[in-house]
Protein backbone atom coordinates (compact mmCIF):
# COMPACT_ATOMS: atom_id res chain seq x y z
CA UNK A 1 0.00 0.00 0.00
CA UNK A 2 1.06 3.60 -0.89
CA UNK A 3 0.97 6.41 1.37
CA UNK A 4 -0.34 8.82 -1.59
CA UNK A 5 -1.39 7.83 -5.05
CA UNK A 6 -1.22 11.27 -7.28
CA UNK A 7 -3.32 11.35 -10.46
CA UNK A 8 -2.30 13.65 -12.87
CA UNK A 9 1.41 13.83 -13.70
CA UNK A 10 0.97 17.55 -15.27
CA UNK A 11 2.96 20.53 -13.82
CA UNK A 12 0.84 20.50 -10.16
CA UNK A 13 0.98 17.30 -9.94
CA UNK A 14 4.86 16.01 -10.17
CA UNK A 15 5.16 19.20 -7.85
CA UNK A 16 3.03 17.93 -5.32
CA UNK A 17 4.77 14.35 -5.57
CA UNK A 18 8.35 15.73 -5.51
CA UNK A 19 7.25 17.08 -2.16
CA UNK A 20 5.45 13.98 -1.02
CA UNK A 21 8.44 11.88 -1.72
CA UNK A 22 11.31 14.78 -0.55
CA UNK A 23 9.05 14.69 2.96
CA UNK A 24 9.54 10.96 3.43
CA UNK A 25 6.02 9.64 2.15
CA UNK A 26 6.19 6.66 -0.32
CA UNK A 27 4.08 8.20 -3.19
CA UNK A 28 3.38 7.32 -6.76
CA UNK A 29 2.34 9.66 -10.36
CA UNK A 30 -0.25 7.85 -12.17
CA UNK A 31 -0.13 9.86 -15.86
CA UNK A 32 -2.48 8.81 -18.61
CA UNK A 33 -0.19 10.28 -21.46
CA UNK A 34 2.51 7.98 -22.29
CA UNK A 35 4.73 11.24 -23.23
CA UNK A 36 4.88 14.90 -21.99
CA UNK A 37 3.38 17.40 -23.74
CA UNK A 38 5.42 19.33 -26.12
CA UNK A 39 2.52 22.20 -26.04
CA UNK A 40 3.24 25.05 -23.44
CA UNK A 41 0.35 27.16 -22.35
CA UNK A 42 1.31 28.17 -19.09
CA UNK A 43 4.15 30.19 -19.17
CA UNK A 44 4.08 32.87 -16.12
CA UNK A 45 5.60 31.78 -12.66
CA UNK A 46 5.10 34.50 -10.03
CA UNK A 47 7.23 35.26 -7.07
CA UNK A 48 5.05 33.09 -4.71
CA UNK A 49 4.91 30.16 -6.54
CA UNK A 50 8.44 30.90 -7.20
CA UNK A 51 9.82 30.20 -3.93
CA UNK A 52 7.42 27.70 -2.98
CA UNK A 53 9.14 26.31 -6.49
CA UNK A 54 12.84 26.98 -4.60
CA UNK A 55 11.74 25.01 -1.60
CA UNK A 56 11.51 21.57 -4.17
CA UNK A 57 14.85 22.93 -5.11
CA UNK A 58 13.92 23.76 -8.82
CA UNK A 59 13.58 27.18 -8.69
CA UNK A 60 16.90 27.71 -9.69
CA UNK A 61 17.26 26.06 -12.78
CA UNK A 62 13.82 27.33 -14.06
CA UNK A 63 15.47 30.57 -13.34
CA UNK A 64 18.02 29.72 -15.53
CA UNK A 65 16.05 28.73 -18.28
CA UNK A 66 13.75 31.51 -18.58
CA UNK A 67 13.21 35.25 -19.05
CA UNK A 68 13.19 37.39 -16.30
CA UNK A 69 10.05 40.02 -16.49
CA UNK A 70 10.81 42.92 -14.87
CA UNK A 71 8.66 45.24 -16.84
CA UNK A 72 4.65 45.94 -17.57
CA UNK A 73 4.20 47.93 -20.47
CA UNK A 74 0.44 49.32 -21.74
CA UNK A 75 0.51 50.90 -24.96
CA UNK A 76 -2.43 51.93 -27.05
CA UNK A 77 -2.66 53.51 -30.71
CA UNK A 78 0.94 53.44 -31.02
CA UNK A 79 0.94 55.89 -27.51
CA UNK A 80 2.86 54.69 -24.66
CA UNK A 81 0.08 54.58 -21.56
CA UNK A 82 2.05 53.49 -18.70
CA UNK A 83 4.72 50.88 -17.59
CA UNK A 84 4.31 48.68 -14.35
CA UNK A 85 7.66 47.87 -12.42
CA UNK A 86 7.75 44.77 -10.59
CA UNK A 87 11.24 46.71 -8.93
CA UNK A 88 8.44 47.51 -6.05
CA UNK A 89 7.71 44.22 -5.06
CA UNK A 90 8.68 42.98 -1.64
CA UNK A 91 11.20 39.78 -1.35
CA UNK A 92 13.96 39.11 -3.58
CA UNK A 93 11.80 37.98 -6.69
CA UNK A 94 11.44 41.08 -8.35
CA UNK A 95 10.16 39.99 -11.36
CA UNK A 96 7.72 37.64 -13.12
CA UNK A 97 9.59 34.26 -14.71
CA UNK A 98 8.34 33.45 -18.06
CA UNK A 99 9.41 29.72 -18.68
CA UNK A 100 7.29 27.82 -21.25
CA UNK A 101 5.28 25.07 -19.29
CA UNK A 102 6.96 22.03 -21.85
CA UNK A 103 10.14 22.85 -19.80
CA UNK A 104 9.04 23.71 -16.77
CA UNK A 105 7.67 19.85 -16.89
CA UNK A 106 10.60 18.29 -18.22
CA UNK A 107 12.26 19.81 -15.00
CA UNK A 108 10.34 18.66 -12.22
CA UNK A 109 9.91 15.00 -14.26
CA UNK A 110 14.21 14.96 -14.25
CA UNK A 111 14.38 16.06 -10.82
CA UNK A 112 11.65 13.33 -9.39
CA UNK A 113 13.19 10.53 -11.65
CA UNK A 114 16.57 11.96 -10.29
CA UNK A 115 15.76 11.90 -6.97
CA UNK A 116 13.05 9.39 -6.72
CA UNK A 117 13.47 6.81 -9.80
CA UNK A 118 9.36 5.48 -10.72
CA UNK A 119 7.95 7.52 -8.82
CA UNK A 120 5.93 8.69 -12.21
CA UNK A 121 4.33 5.79 -14.06
CA UNK A 122 3.35 7.07 -17.38
CA UNK A 123 0.50 5.53 -19.35
CA UNK A 124 -1.97 4.52 -16.68
CA UNK A 125 -5.67 5.66 -16.63
CA UNK A 126 -7.38 5.56 -13.55
CA UNK A 127 -10.99 3.78 -14.09
CA UNK A 128 -12.61 4.30 -10.80
CA UNK A 129 -11.92 4.80 -7.00
CA UNK A 130 -13.25 3.40 -3.67
CA UNK A 131 -12.52 5.42 -0.09
CA UNK A 132 -12.98 1.91 2.00
CA UNK A 133 -12.73 4.55 5.05
CA UNK A 134 -9.01 3.40 5.83
CA UNK A 135 -7.19 3.50 2.50
CA UNK A 136 -8.53 3.95 -0.91
CA UNK A 137 -8.65 0.98 -3.69
CA UNK A 138 -7.93 2.42 -7.18
CA UNK A 139 -8.36 0.39 -10.30
CA UNK A 140 -6.30 1.23 -13.58
CA UNK A 141 -5.77 -0.07 -16.92
CA UNK A 142 -2.26 0.09 -18.61
CA UNK A 143 -1.13 -1.67 -21.61
CA UNK A 144 -1.00 -4.44 -19.67
CA UNK A 145 -5.00 -4.27 -18.42
CA UNK A 146 -6.39 -3.74 -15.31
CA UNK A 147 -5.19 -3.40 -11.61
CA UNK A 148 -5.57 -2.34 -8.86
CA UNK A 149 -3.37 0.14 -6.11
CA UNK A 150 -4.20 1.16 -2.25
CA UNK A 151 -3.00 3.99 -1.01
CA UNK A 152 -3.76 5.79 2.59
CA UNK A 153 -4.70 9.08 0.53
CA UNK A 154 -5.75 9.60 -3.24
CA UNK A 155 -4.47 13.71 -4.40
CA UNK A 156 -6.21 14.52 -7.26
CA UNK A 157 -4.37 16.98 -9.58
CA UNK A 158 -5.93 15.86 -13.27
CA UNK A 159 -7.08 18.80 -14.33
CA UNK A 160 -10.21 21.39 -14.69
CA UNK A 161 -12.08 18.06 -16.26
CA UNK A 162 -11.28 15.66 -13.23
CA UNK A 163 -12.44 12.52 -13.63
CA UNK A 164 -11.83 11.91 -9.62
CA UNK A 165 -13.69 15.08 -8.52
CA UNK A 166 -16.46 13.36 -10.48
CA UNK A 167 -16.29 9.92 -8.97
CA UNK A 168 -16.40 11.00 -5.50
CA UNK A 169 -19.01 13.38 -5.89
CA UNK A 170 -18.08 17.14 -5.77
CA UNK A 171 -19.14 19.59 -7.55
CA UNK A 172 -17.51 22.33 -9.91
CA UNK A 173 -19.72 23.79 -12.03
CA UNK A 174 -18.70 25.77 -14.86
CA UNK A 175 -18.65 29.55 -15.80
CA UNK A 176 -18.08 30.75 -19.19
CA UNK A 177 -17.21 33.50 -20.55
CA UNK A 178 -17.63 35.45 -23.76
CA UNK A 179 -14.01 35.89 -24.44
CA UNK A 180 -11.67 33.49 -27.09
CA UNK A 181 -8.35 33.93 -27.46
CA UNK A 182 -5.69 32.58 -29.67
CA UNK A 183 -2.22 32.66 -29.10
CA UNK A 184 0.80 31.52 -30.34
CA UNK A 185 4.91 31.91 -30.67
CA UNK A 186 7.12 33.42 -33.02
CA UNK A 187 10.51 34.87 -33.60
CA UNK A 188 10.97 38.12 -31.93
CA UNK A 189 11.38 41.13 -34.08
CA UNK A 190 9.53 43.58 -31.41
CA UNK A 191 12.68 45.45 -29.70
CA UNK A 192 10.84 44.98 -26.69
CA UNK A 193 13.69 43.21 -24.98
CA UNK A 194 12.16 41.35 -21.33
CA UNK A 195 9.21 44.11 -21.27
CA UNK A 196 5.90 42.11 -20.99
CA UNK A 197 3.44 44.40 -23.28
CA UNK A 198 -0.35 44.79 -23.42
CA UNK A 199 -1.81 46.64 -26.27
CA UNK A 200 -5.08 48.31 -25.23
CA UNK A 201 -6.98 48.66 -28.65
CA UNK A 202 -10.59 49.12 -29.46
CA UNK A 203 -10.70 46.07 -31.18
CA UNK A 204 -9.46 43.96 -28.09
CA UNK A 205 -6.30 43.37 -25.94
CA UNK A 206 -2.80 41.77 -27.74
CA UNK A 207 -0.72 40.61 -25.14
CA UNK A 208 3.32 39.89 -25.75
CA UNK A 209 5.56 37.95 -23.71
CA UNK A 210 9.67 37.02 -24.24
CA UNK A 211 10.40 33.51 -24.09
CA UNK A 212 13.73 32.14 -23.75
CA UNK A 213 15.69 31.99 -27.65
CA UNK A 214 14.47 35.02 -29.13
CA UNK A 215 11.03 33.88 -29.20
CA UNK A 216 7.92 36.24 -28.19
CA UNK A 217 4.34 34.87 -27.50
CA UNK A 218 0.97 37.05 -28.59
CA UNK A 219 -2.39 36.23 -27.13
CA UNK A 220 -5.10 37.97 -29.08
CA UNK A 221 -8.62 38.41 -27.77
CA UNK A 222 -11.31 37.14 -30.69
CA UNK A 223 -14.48 36.55 -30.91
CA UNK A 224 -16.35 33.13 -29.82
CA UNK A 225 -16.16 30.37 -30.96
CA UNK A 226 -12.72 30.34 -32.34
CA UNK A 227 -12.94 29.23 -36.19
CA UNK A 228 -9.45 27.47 -37.74
CA UNK A 229 -6.77 29.81 -36.37
CA UNK A 230 -3.85 29.60 -38.48
CA UNK A 231 -0.43 31.38 -37.91
CA UNK A 232 -0.93 33.85 -41.02
CA UNK A 233 -4.34 34.89 -39.52
CA UNK A 234 -2.99 35.83 -35.99
CA UNK A 235 -0.04 37.62 -37.53
CA UNK A 236 -2.97 39.73 -39.99
CA UNK A 237 -4.65 40.24 -36.14
CA UNK A 238 -1.52 41.27 -34.34
CA UNK A 239 -0.60 43.66 -36.95
CA UNK A 240 -3.90 45.51 -37.37
CA UNK A 241 -4.32 45.93 -33.58
CA UNK A 242 -0.92 46.96 -33.04
CA UNK A 243 1.02 47.75 -36.26
CA UNK A 244 3.73 45.14 -35.24
CA UNK A 245 4.98 43.17 -38.06
CA UNK A 246 5.43 39.45 -36.99
CA UNK A 247 6.74 37.00 -39.38
CA UNK A 248 4.03 33.95 -40.02
CA UNK A 249 7.21 31.88 -41.29
CA UNK A 250 8.49 31.60 -37.79
CA UNK A 251 5.71 30.15 -35.72
CA UNK A 252 6.75 27.59 -33.22
CA UNK A 253 2.99 26.64 -31.45
CA UNK A 254 -0.30 28.13 -32.03
CA UNK A 255 -3.35 27.55 -30.15
CA UNK A 256 -7.05 28.97 -29.28
CA UNK A 257 -9.23 29.08 -26.37
CA UNK A 258 -12.07 30.01 -24.83
CA UNK A 259 -12.46 30.74 -21.35
CA UNK A 260 -14.39 29.24 -18.85
CA UNK A 261 -14.08 29.02 -14.54
CA UNK A 262 -14.60 26.60 -12.22
CA UNK A 263 -14.40 26.11 -8.06
CA UNK A 264 -14.91 22.76 -6.21
CA UNK A 265 -17.68 23.08 -3.54
CA UNK A 266 -15.18 21.20 -1.29
CA UNK A 267 -11.89 20.17 -1.88
CA UNK A 268 -11.63 17.12 0.22
CA UNK A 269 -13.81 13.93 0.26
CA UNK A 270 -12.90 11.82 2.60
CA UNK A 271 -9.69 10.32 1.98
CA UNK A 272 -9.20 12.20 -1.22
CA UNK A 273 -8.28 15.77 -2.08
CA UNK A 274 -8.49 18.71 -4.86
CA UNK A 275 -5.67 20.29 -5.90
CA UNK A 276 -4.71 22.17 -9.02
CA UNK A 277 -7.37 22.42 -11.78
CA UNK A 278 -8.91 19.78 -10.34
CA UNK A 279 -9.86 22.40 -7.58
CA UNK A 280 -10.34 25.60 -8.81
CA UNK A 281 -10.19 26.10 -12.97
CA UNK A 282 -9.50 29.93 -13.90
CA UNK A 283 -8.81 31.91 -17.09
CA UNK A 284 -5.46 31.67 -18.29
CA UNK A 285 -5.58 35.52 -19.07
CA UNK A 286 -3.55 36.81 -16.02
CA UNK A 287 -1.09 32.83 -15.72
CA UNK A 288 -2.62 32.09 -12.24
CA UNK A 289 -3.63 28.70 -12.63
CA UNK A 290 -0.49 26.48 -12.20
CA UNK A 291 0.62 28.81 -9.76
CA UNK A 292 -2.61 28.64 -7.51
CA UNK A 293 -1.70 24.53 -7.70
CA UNK A 294 1.60 24.97 -7.02
CA UNK A 295 0.14 26.78 -3.42
CA UNK A 296 -2.19 23.91 -2.68
CA UNK A 297 0.44 21.64 -2.66
CA UNK A 298 2.67 23.68 -0.79
CA UNK A 299 -0.04 23.70 2.00
CA UNK A 300 -1.21 20.76 1.09
CA UNK A 301 1.99 18.23 2.11
CA UNK A 302 2.64 19.31 5.36
CA UNK A 303 -0.80 18.29 6.58
CA UNK A 304 -0.29 15.21 4.55
CA UNK A 305 2.94 14.27 6.34
CA UNK A 306 1.77 15.27 9.91
CA UNK A 307 -0.77 12.63 9.30
CA UNK A 308 0.79 9.77 7.20
CA UNK A 309 4.18 10.09 9.32
CA UNK A 310 3.43 11.65 12.33
CA UNK A 311 0.37 10.35 13.16
CA UNK A 312 -1.48 13.78 13.94
CA UNK A 313 -4.80 14.28 13.34
CA UNK A 314 -5.14 16.57 11.03
CA UNK A 315 -9.07 17.17 10.13
CA UNK A 316 -8.98 20.81 11.32
CA UNK A 317 -6.02 21.89 9.63
CA UNK A 318 -7.55 20.02 6.40
CA UNK A 319 -10.82 22.21 7.12
CA UNK A 320 -8.89 25.28 6.98
CA UNK A 321 -6.66 24.50 4.24
CA UNK A 322 -10.11 23.80 2.39
CA UNK A 323 -11.33 27.29 3.22
CA UNK A 324 -7.83 29.34 2.47
CA UNK A 325 -7.30 27.43 -1.13
CA UNK A 326 -10.71 27.84 -1.78
CA UNK A 327 -10.83 31.85 -0.92
CA UNK A 328 -7.03 31.75 -2.86
CA UNK A 329 -8.67 30.66 -6.07
CA UNK A 330 -12.03 33.32 -5.87
CA UNK A 331 -9.41 35.81 -5.49
CA UNK A 332 -7.58 34.64 -8.28
CA UNK A 333 -11.03 34.14 -9.96
CA UNK A 334 -11.63 37.88 -9.52
CA UNK A 335 -8.48 39.26 -10.92
CA UNK A 336 -9.08 37.02 -13.97
CA UNK A 337 -12.30 38.29 -14.45
CA UNK A 338 -11.25 41.94 -14.28
CA UNK A 339 -8.20 41.05 -16.95
CA UNK A 340 -10.68 39.55 -19.00
CA UNK A 341 -13.05 43.11 -18.74
CA UNK A 342 -10.02 45.07 -19.42
CA UNK A 343 -9.15 43.43 -22.60
CA UNK A 344 -12.51 43.61 -24.33
CA UNK A 345 -13.59 45.86 -27.65
CA UNK A 346 -14.66 49.25 -26.38
CA UNK A 347 -15.61 52.67 -28.84
CA UNK A 348 -12.34 54.76 -29.36
CA UNK A 349 -13.74 57.43 -27.19
CA UNK A 350 -14.10 55.31 -23.79
CA UNK A 351 -10.85 53.12 -24.53
CA UNK A 352 -8.98 56.50 -24.49
CA UNK A 353 -10.89 57.62 -21.51
CA UNK A 354 -10.50 54.46 -19.54
CA UNK A 355 -6.99 54.73 -20.80
CA UNK A 356 -6.04 57.51 -19.66
CA UNK A 357 -7.55 56.52 -15.97
CA UNK A 358 -5.23 53.70 -16.49
CA UNK A 359 -2.33 55.77 -16.79
CA UNK A 360 -2.77 58.09 -14.11
CA UNK A 361 -2.88 55.23 -11.59
CA UNK A 362 -0.28 53.41 -12.77
CA UNK A 363 1.77 56.93 -12.32
CA UNK A 364 0.61 57.35 -9.06
CA UNK A 365 3.41 55.83 -6.56
CA UNK A 366 1.13 54.69 -3.72
CA UNK A 367 -1.14 52.75 -6.49
CA UNK A 368 1.90 51.71 -8.69
CA UNK A 369 2.73 49.24 -5.69
CA UNK A 370 -0.55 47.84 -5.45
CA UNK A 371 -0.73 47.14 -9.33
CA UNK A 372 2.64 45.53 -8.90
CA UNK A 373 1.39 42.94 -6.54
CA UNK A 374 -1.87 42.45 -7.91
CA UNK A 375 -0.29 41.60 -11.30
CA UNK A 376 2.16 38.97 -9.66
CA UNK A 377 -0.28 37.51 -6.97
CA UNK A 378 1.34 39.01 -3.77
Amino acid sequence: MHDVVVVGGGPVGLFTALLLRQAGLDAVVLERRTERSSHSRAIGIHPPALRALAAGGIADELRSRGVLIRDGVARSAGQHVGTVSFSCLPGEEKYVLAVPQAVTEEILERRLQDEFPGTLRRGVTVLTTRDDGTHVRIVTRDQGGDAALEAKLVVAADGARSSLRDDVGIRASARRYPDCYVMGDFEDSTGDGDDAVLYLETGGIVESFPLPGGIRRWVVRVGCPVEGPTAESLTLLIRERTGVAVDPETNSMLSAFEVQSRLAERLVSGRTVLVGDAAHEVSPIGGQGMNLGWLDAVGLVPIIAASLRDGHDVAQRLRRYEKERRAQAAVARRKAHLNMALGRPLPGQLLRSRNALLGALIRNRAVHGRVARAFTMQ
